[in-house]
């Protein structure tokens, strides 16, 4: 087993994906469009997972867990819809879901996940 950590889209506070021991942490990921619908935020967030897992070589398919944070439980049935439409069927993986203050106004959803490589 390597002990190599890989860091990819770094910047001065942090990097978007580390992989290492052949594990892909992805930050926590957020929407660009503040004050959109859920639905839309989700996606937004969903996709920018996709592009990330992408750029680590792997796809969906590998996430293992997610962790989930939405501002309001009355978004978790819109934040589900979309999960489970963008989630490959056999492919669901651990998760959990919470309420938070995210740290932007407007913005409703948070989703960070770990994958194998």
């Amino acid at each position: 087993m390597s002990n190599e950590i890989k860091r990819l889209q770094t910047n001065a506070r942090m990097s978007q994906i580390v992989v290492a021991n052949g594990v892909v942490y992805l930050s926590g990921q957020v929407p660009d469009t503040a004050d959109a619908s859920v639905t839309v935020q989700a996606n937004e967030v969903l996709t920018r997972i996709d592009a990330l897992l992408a750029a680590a070589g792997i796809d969906k398919t590998r996430i293992i867990t997610a962790n989930i944070w939405l501002s309001d439980p009355k978004h978790f049935g819109e934040f589900n819809a979309a999960w489970e439409a963008w989630v490959p069927s056999g492919h669901a993986p651990t998760r959990a879901c919470v309420q938070a203050l995210l740290m932007k106004p407007g913005l409703d959803v948070e989703v960070a996940v770990t994958a194998l490589a």
